[in-house]
Order: C-alpha cells, then sequence, then structure tokens
C-alpha cells in the first residue's frame, strides 16, 4: 500500500500495511514545515532560550548556549544516548517506527526541515533500517535511546539493516552515494523526542493480535462441533439483551462458522440430546458456553487499544512544539506514551485470558472424562504404549503459565530518572515489547490447540463437520499429518505457528 505523507492523518490499518511512502507535492504542506522551521530559527536568532535547542537537555535545560554551539548540541543528544540494549527489532517493526515517526514530525509544528523528512523518506524507500536494539527506553521524553538510532544513521553512524545484512552505515552510503546528514537545529531532538518505537511496535502486534483472535474464534468454533456443543448460547437473543458490541460480534463470528454443522444442537433439540444414551448436561461447560462473554471484552479492549495507538501515530509527540499561528514555541509533555503504555498493558491482559480459555478448553478436549467420546489423549492409535496429546497439553498449559505471568503492567512501573527531571515515565515501550513476547507464545498455543482439533475431528469424522471447520482442517493437515503412532510435532508447531501470525487460519 503507499501512504502520501501530509499533514491529514493516516488511519492503523494504512500504516500496518505501507509498503510505499512518499512525501506529499503540495505546496501548502511544504509551506507549513517551512514557515514553522522559519519560525524556530527567528527565536534562536533573536537570542531567545528554547529548550533542547539553545539549552540542554532534561534536567541541564538551565544551561544556555549560542547559537553556533545548536549543532553540536544535536549530534551530542544522539550520541550520548548510544546506549541501546537487548535484541535488535524486526525489520517490519523499525519501517514501522521511522513511519510513524515522519507522520508525527510531519505535521509543521516540530520546526524541522524539508530536507530531514526527506532523508527519512529515503530510508524507508531503500529499506535502510537502523538497527534499533530493544532496551532502553522509559517510555517519556519519548523513546529517546531507541530513537537515538534512527539519528545517528541518518548521521551515517552506528549500524543499519539492508538487504538482510547488518552493516556499518557509512559503508551502505559509500556503496549507494548518500553523503550523512547535517542536523539543523532541534532537528534531532525532534526525532528522538517522541513515542514512535512503543508505536511502532503495538501497530505490529496489534494486527497480530487481532489475527490470532479471529483463529481463537475459529478453534472455537470447531470445539462447539467436536465437543457436540449447544449453540444455544450463540444465539443472537442472548446478546442483544447484554448489548456490548464485541460480544454481540462474537457470537455472530462463530454463528457464521458454524453454518452448516450437523455435530451441534440448538434449544429446540436439546431435549432429545437431554435423553441420548450419554447424558450429556442440559448445560455445556463455561469455557464453551460463554467463549462470547469472554472473547467479547478482548474485542471491545483490542477497538479502544487500535484507536489510542491511530491516534497516537498521528500526534506530534515531540517537545517544544511550534505555533506558527502565533509564532511562538510552546513546552509540554506529549512524550509521554501513556495511552500507548494503557493499550498495551490492557492487551497483555486480554491476551492472559485468551491463553486461560484455551488452556481449560484444550484439557476438556484431549480428557476421555469429558471429551464425550473422542477418547483419552485423542489418541487414533489403540496400542497403549502410544500417548496421542499427553505431551501437547502439557506443553499448551506450561505457555498459558507464561503469558499470563506478563499480564502485569508495566505502566505502574514508573521510575525515576535523569536527576529526577524524568519523574514520572510512561514505561510504554516495555509493556510493547511485554505484549510482543506474550503474542508469540500465545501463538504457540493456539498452534498446538489446532493440530489438536484437527485429531479430534478425524475421531468424530471430518465429514461430519461445518464447512468452515473442514477448510481449516484442510489446511492444518497440509502440514501435519494425522498423529497415530507417537512422533516429534515441535516442527509442525512451528509451521502452524507462522501461518496463525500471518492471518491464514481466521
Amino acid at each position: 500500500m503507499k501512504i502520501t505523507i501530509e499533514s491529514k492523518n493516516i488511519s492503523f490499518d494504512d500504516v500496518a500495511n505501507a509498503s510505499e511512502v512518499v512525501l506529499s507535492e503540495s505546496s501548502v504542506f511544504r509551506q507549513r514545515i517551512g514557515d514553522a522551521q522559519a519560525v524556530l530559527l527567528k527565536e534562536i536568532t533573536d537570542g531567545h532560550p528554547i529548550y533542547g535547542v539553545t539549552t540542554g537537555y532534561g534536567d541541564s535545560g538551565k544551561n544556555y548556549l549560542v547559537y553556533e554551539d545548536a549543532k553540536t548540541l544535536q549530534l551530542n543528544l544522539f550520541r550520548f544516548h548510544g546506549c541501546g540494549v537487548g535484541e535488535i527489532l524486526d525489520e517490519d517493526e523499525i519501517y514501522n517506527i521511522i513511519l510513524v515517526r515522519l507522520i508525527s514530525i510531519s505535521k509543521g509544528v516540530s520546526g524541522v526541515s524539508m530536507e530531514l523528512l526527506e532523508r527519512m523518506s529515503q530510508l524507508l524507500e531503500l529499506k535502510i533500517l537502523p538497527a534499533i536494539p530493544s532496551k532502553g527506553s522509559v517510555g517519556a521524553s519519548g523513546d529517546l535511546t531507541p530513537l537515538s538510532y534512527i539519528a545517528a544513521a541518518i548521521a551515517g553512524e552506528r549500524e543499519v539493516i539492508y538487504q538482510g545484512q547488518l552493516r556499518p552505515t557509512m559503508d551502505v552510503y559509500n556503496e549507494l552515494g548518500i553523503k550523512p546528514y547535517e542536523f539543523k537545529p532541534k532537528e534531532a531532538l525532534a526525532i528522538m523526542n517522541g513515542t514512535s518505537v512503543m508505536t511502532g511496535v503495538m501497530v505490529k502486534q496489534i494486527s497480530l493480535f487481532e489475527n490470532l483472535l479471529h483463529s481463537l474464534e475459529s478453534f472455537d468454533a470447531a470445539l462447539f462441533e467436536a465437543m457436540e456443543a449447544d449453540t444455544t448460547a450463540l444465539e443472537a437473543f442472548v446478546h442483544d439483551v447484554k448489548p456490548f458490541t464485541g460480544q454481540i460480534l462474537c457470537a455472530k463470528h462463530l454463528r457464521e462458522k458454524l453454518v452448516d454443522a450437523t455435530l451441534v444442537h440448538d434449544r429446540l433439540s436439546r431435549y432429545e440430546s437431554f435423553f441420548d444414551s450419554e447424558h450429556h448436561n442440559i448445560q455445556d461447560r463455561y469455557s464453551i458456553r460463554c467463549i462470547p462473554q469472554v472473547l467479547g471484552v478482548v474485542w471491545d479492549n483490542l477497538s479502544i487499544a487500535k484507536n489510542w495507538v491511530e491516534t497516537e501515530m498521528n500526534s506530534v509527540s515531540d517537545n517544544p512544539l511550534i505555533n506558527c499561528a502565533e509564532k511562538s514555541i510552546y513546552t509540554g509533555c506529549n512524550f509521554y506514551g501513556g495511552y500507548v503504555a494503557h493499550a498495551a498493558d490492557t492487551l497483555k491482559i486480554c491476551l492472559a485470558n485468551m491463553a486461560d480459555l484455551l488452556d481449560k478448553q484444550f484439557a476438556i478436549l484431549v480428557d476421555d472424562k469429558f471429551n464425550r467420546g473422542l477418547g483419552e489423549n485423542l489418541k487414533l492409535s489403540k496400542e497403549h504404549y502410544h500417548h496421542g496429546f499427553k505431551a501437547m497439553q502439557i506443553t499448551l498449559s506450561s505457555l498459558s503459565a507464561d503469558v499470563m505471568m506478563r499480564m502485569l503492567p508495566a505502566s505502574v512501573f514508573s521510575r525515576s530518572t535523569e536527576s529526577m527531571n524524568q519523574d514520572k515515565v510512561s514505561m510504554g515501550t516495555t509493556s510493547a515489547l511485554g505484549l510482543k513476547e506474550g503474542v508469540k507464545e500465545f501463538s504457540s498455543m493456539l498452534a498446538i490447540a489446532m493440530l489438536g482439533i484437527a485429531q479430534a475431528m478425524d475421531i468424530r469424522g471430518v465429514e461430519k463437520f461445518s464447512p468452515h471447520a473442514q477448510k481449516l482442517y484442510k489446511k492444518i493437515r497440509e502440514i501435519s499429518e494425522p498423529l497415530i503412532e507417537d512422533r516429534r510435532l515441535d516442527k509442525e508447531i512451528e509451521v502452524i505457528q507462522g501461518m496463525l501470525l500471518r492471518g491464514e487460519m481466521k
């Protein structure tokens, strides 16, 4: 998807799917950028102290510098922040981060030049991606340390990922005939003093989260069939009288996936089912019957989180800000990533509830005391020395604990840093990275569950299942044969996990 950067907002989905980015040729847009820079330069030449431009940073804001030192100040800003640690972020996350930062400083209130915007656009166009370590941000004054790696790359320093290889930035620049950029007053600060790392990470993680939520509903619909469950709990009447948007949506999704299902029953056939030879309970367990109520909350929180992240990525999150109409400069705290932090924290809690639900569901599916004839550990072999999905259930349950341990909200762990100047910070990037790990772990859980539901369909008879479940079965069986004799399954889990994250099992 091609995105044109100008002053107007860009949707979450457009950023998530961006593959080409260009700067608008609009004279209005370019004039707006130039006007803000002109206001900034006049304030400097008039001798007015401007935070981070002619003063030091943070607690050092009391130190005044003359105009001639402003360029050196910008260089030193990204240089002393070159202390990130941890794994390098994924290439698509780095792409998102540069794009989100470009959107923010293109609003015409950051005081940067068109030349800087063009250089950032060039990074995206040529896929020259600064190698950004994942750790080192407290999420206010923005993502200073990780964003310093973008500023450094623009200036020709540190390392970049280019054509899949980690290389010194200047080696790539020399190869492509690119000269290092010289920052004008405030430009390095404008790049670094914002929430774009946490926001860029969240753009990807929300997209993956949504794929997993759809896929979990596909598993749940097939589970209804495998467990010969009562679909009365999914009927529209039940949810219309408790009209939460997410709950109604989830029930609707499940009804659509269960079209032409023959193994389930409803309120009209419940009595016959109750008096059959197995004497089913007149109601199913909560982990089956209450799926719309459990996942409905998740859908609603996902909608809120997506909205907050979209608002954040279209916001100006640096400091100070230029008001061209007044020809004045404002200082503030838009670099505080509270909304992104709370969005990530909330989705971690949602993910923990999804993991808990799936753990209970899979435990029922593999246990012959509860699975209504699917047998011991979903075994297709009658030999006692084969074990079916016994160990798979253990791994899934172990992963559920890992996901649930990550639900602790990072936003409450504000640290006082930088000589007590940054004494209340968001921890937004920490929370976003925690969600990232949880998404990976839950996708492994769901991959195991998908292999299990395919095994259950083999036991019941695939032809008895709905068209939607049969499509799901076909995708799984293209990767993994039915489990008869004991064999390793880790590689098959990994392949199914990738399919889930790509949204191929919705």
